[in-house]
């Protein structure tokens, strides 16, 4: 395992961490853990030189942190950084902070939490917390002992995410990032500021969901044969991120030992800046052959929002393009229905046209919406 210094913290982290979110389950129920599998996949990835592990408040439906703890026993929690967040949709309170960090600590069965994060910051959680006085509180926390370093994970736009970078002296943030997505959310600009700022940086969805290892396309399939290094999908996923030497963790929501083992011999010898030139444009080429199978050309800028009839119009194009790059309709169709509010859905529009007004990229909206409806909705 390789490790690297974490922002502007002493500590040594590995560079894969554990994200305690998509376990083992029985019977497809996430809140039943197999317990006897997780506690020995997780342990098994400690033994082989894994330090980081992830898990939040919400993870199985509030059991992740209780499966946690049981695999930290036996002196494995002494050998790692144990990383858990502050649930930021529960909070109506600064009392709130407290009661739920000494309920974490409980759960975790821990004096202290090595990092600690704000949980998925966006502008409406952002400011109702700062209203609420967070900074104090993890200043506090920290003064306490009962958190060691402070930090947040983030779904917003990069101006959001800056601006909240430079509220507090962060120790490190966690964003969303893959070798597809490096200009959504904080994205590659984001990136580099936080680097400007020391901050550790850990990265969340490297394989996009999953999306970059299943189903693959045979012309993508075709572009990774080229390779003289024969490497899986979700290693070349994965190699993209370690070459940059700005970030320090990345998170993989291991669930099988299989994946374990393969990913910690990914992790070997995935030193920075070590892909060639020719590894590199491969990955750019499988890049620009998924960007071609996206069916609205929509970039996620938002001009259009908000729709006077309800409808989150970037949001149904991102999953209609989904469906489209990754060849899984199942997937994104129940990702479209099942998580998607019923107001936000395409077939609200009106066929107002304000939207098309205003559309940078000139989109006739609401024929693609129309596409969506038919896709999705029948």
């Amino acid at each position: 395992m390789l490790y690297r210094k974490f922002g502007k913290t002493d500590e040594k982290v590995s560079i894969l961490g554990f994200g305690c979110m998509r376990l083992p389950v029985i019977n497809g129920d996430e809140k039943n853990i197999n317990e006897i599998e997780a506690i020995k996949q997780i342990r098994y990835a400690i033994d082989n030189g894994v330090n980081y592990i992830d898990t939040a408040y919400p993870y199985h439906g509030g059991r992740s942190e209780t499966l946690v703890e049981k695999a930290l026993r036996d002196g494995y929690r002494e050998k790692v950084y144990l990383a858990t967040k502050l649930p930021s949709w529960l909070i109506k309170s600064r009392e709130d902070m407290d009661k739920y960090l000494n309920e974490q600590l409980k759960r975790l069965n821990t004096d202290y939490i090595d990092f600690y994060l704000i949980h998925a910051l966006n502008r409406e959680y952002w400011d109702n917390l700062k209203s609420l006085g967070v900074l104090d509180f993890l200043h506090k926390s920290i003064k306490d002992n009962k958190i060691r370093y402070a930090g947040f994970s983030f779904h917003d736009e990069v101006n959001l995410f800056k601006e909240i970078v430079d509220s507090y002296e962060w120790s490190f943030c966690q964003i969303q990032y893959n070798y597809l997505d490096e200009n959504y959310q904080a994205g590659y600009e984001g990136l580099k500021y936080a680097d400007k700022k020391e901050l550790g940086i850990v990265i969340m969805e490297p394989l996009r969901g999953g999306s970059l290892v299943k189903n693959i396309p045979q012309d993508i399939e075709v572009i990774w044969n080229k390779s003289k290094i024969k490497r899986s999908a979700a290693e070349w996923a994965f190699r993209f991120l370690w070459d940059k030497p700005n970030i320090h963790v990345v998170l993989s929501g291991m669930n099988d030992i299989k994946q374990i083992k393969e990913n910690i011999e990914s992790a070997k010898n995935a030193y920075p800046n070590s892909l060639s030139k020719k590894e590199l444009k491969l990955i750019n080429q499988v890049k620009k052959i998924y960007k071609s199978k996206i069916k609205v050309n929509c970039t996620g800028c938002k001009y259009c929002m908000p729709c006077p009839s309800g409808v989150n119009i970037p949001v149904c194009f991102e999953q209609f393009n989904n469906a489209f790059m990754f060849d899984d309709m199942k997937t994104f169709r129940h990702t479209y229905n099942v998580f998607m509010d019923k107001k936000e859905k395409a077939s609200n529009c009106i066929n107002c046209g304000k939207c098309e007004k205003i559309c940078p990229q000139h989109i006739a909206i609401r024929e693609c919406l129309k596409e969506v409806v038919s896709f999705f909705e029948k």
